[in-house]
């Protein structure tokens, strides 16, 4: 008998990632599929359209089921033996969102191993592109959902964020909005993770408690729909959403469509896909009170968290490890270009430059301190180069190696500053 696997899967933004595992977390198997170069006829740059508004950003559905087909193809000519795997799970760019015409449920239910899964789904979606997280167009539904439940800070006291442009509720206002009909034709709508989940399944999987809570729609506190931001959203929405669940639940067995097609063991289980930040969380093994920082074109933090504290800036999210306890996420959009230019200014472009710079200082930086904003922030909302003296005075410039700790004691200092307004506590 073949040894146990485990298969984690990842639809991010670019590309449809896959992983196998063995029961001592050893990689066995591992590909990809990048959209714009593996499906170019999608026309997608960046695994996106960014339409004319400059506003609007969508992915085809079409295109992310092409590419499981596409990658479970690969896996089979590789010989890879997908009857040892015992269960599978995954990750989905958070934000974006999925629109099921009425009737899939029995197409997807009933799909024929004969066909690749998107010949069978290609008349399944009600929105055919799909809004994800880098879309800013809904602008005005933000400032509706606010009013309609007494404003941004009372949004973020129920969801966990103020409104957000990206954020599924208001991306479905929007939809409802412009185009009501579209909107009836749709029996269910999934995020990018559940629809995932759901591909597997062979029915609607529910959507999870921790990619849930990126929608402005879920009571955090409760983990059930707030009914005051659905009503502000569309009507007849929570059937549409189905009952969120925990993040780690098993949903059920795959679908026969993977037995018979792929020979997948019909006892092989699908658990509840979540968000990529979620995922990460989960995947670092955070505990309470550890910080992680991804330093990306953005920076991204996030952490473990016993008791939040929502607020204006950050967002609070269902921890998708243990339900009775929340993550903590900040974004921070002046990251590594930031510093690039800083090292490209200060240390003739040399990370080695840079770090001898950096040490030659001592910490604290004699008292002198600055913000780095090349452009809009978003926590804080921001922009400008701000530098001040031990003085407290506002100064044009600094020596190099100044300049340099005064960058990275300023980013750090401002994550810092923002978890503890979350509610994180520093251990002494």
């Amino acid at each position: 008998m073949a040894a146990p696997c485990y298969l984690g899967w990842d639809f991010s933004t670019q590309q449809l990632k896959v992983i196998a595992i063995d029961e001592q977390l050893r990689v066995i198997y591992e590909d990809n599929v990048h959209f714009d170069k593996d499906l170019p006829e999608f026309k997608t740059q960046g695994g996106v359209y960014i339409h004319s508004d400059r506003l609007t950003v969508t992915s085809p559905v079409l295109m992310w089921v092409k590419a499981l087909d596409m990658i479970l193809e690969k896996m089979k000519s590789s010989g890879f033996n997908f009857s040892q795997i015992r269960a599978l799970s995954g990750a989905g760019q958070q934000h974006g969102s999925v629109y099921w015409k009425k009737g899939s449920s029995q197409i997807l239910k009933n799909a024929s191993s004969e066909l690749p899964l998107h010949q069978s789904l290609k008349g399944c979606f009600s929105v055919s592109d799909s809004p994800i997280w880098m879309d800013s167009s809904t602008t005005s539904q933000c400032r509706e959902l606010e009013k309609a439940v007494g404003g941004a800070q009372h949004l973020a006291s129920v969801t966990g964020s103020r409104a957000y442009e990206r954020f599924t509720g208001n991306q479905i206002a929007k939809i409802y909005s412009q185009n009501p009909e579209v909107y009836k034709q749709t029996e269910r709508i999934s995020l990018v993770s559940s629809f995932a989940a759901s591909l597997f399944l062979g029915a609607y999987a529910p959507i999870d408690y921790s990619d849930g809570s990126g929608m402005n729609l879920l009571q955090i506190w409760e983990k059930t729909w707030s009914k005051s931001c659905l009503d502000a959203c569309a009507p007849g929405l929570v059937e549409r959403l189905g009952c969120p669940v925990p993040s780690h639940s098993v949903l059920g067995p795959i679908s026969p469509y993977y037995s018979q097609r792929y020979g997948f063991s019909p006892d092989c289980k699908v658990v509840a896909f979540t968000g990529d930040n979620p995922a990460s969380l989960a995947g670092m093994r955070l505990q309470e009170g550890d910080i992680a920082i991804s330093l990306g074109t953005s920076d991204t933090l996030f952490l473990w968290i016993q008791e939040p504290t929502p607020a204006l800036e950050g967002h609070i999210l269902c921890n998708p490890v243990d339900s009775q306890t929340y993550m903590a996420l900040l974004c921070f959009k002046n990251g590594s270009l930031m510093r690039e230019r800083i090292r490209d200014d200060c240390a003739s472009g040399s990370w080695d430059e840079f770090s001898k710079a950096l040490s030659s200082t001592a910490a604290g930086n004699s008292g002198n301190l600055g913000f780095y904003f090349d452009v809009m922030e978003i926590t804080p909302e921001a922009v400008g180069i701000h530098r001040f003296n031990r003085d407290n005075q506002k100064v044009s410039r600094f020596p190099k190696e100044v300049e340099i700790r005064a960058l990275i004691e300023g980013q750090f200092m401002a994550k810092r500053i923002h978890a503890e307004k979350l509610g994180y506590k520093v251990c002494k």
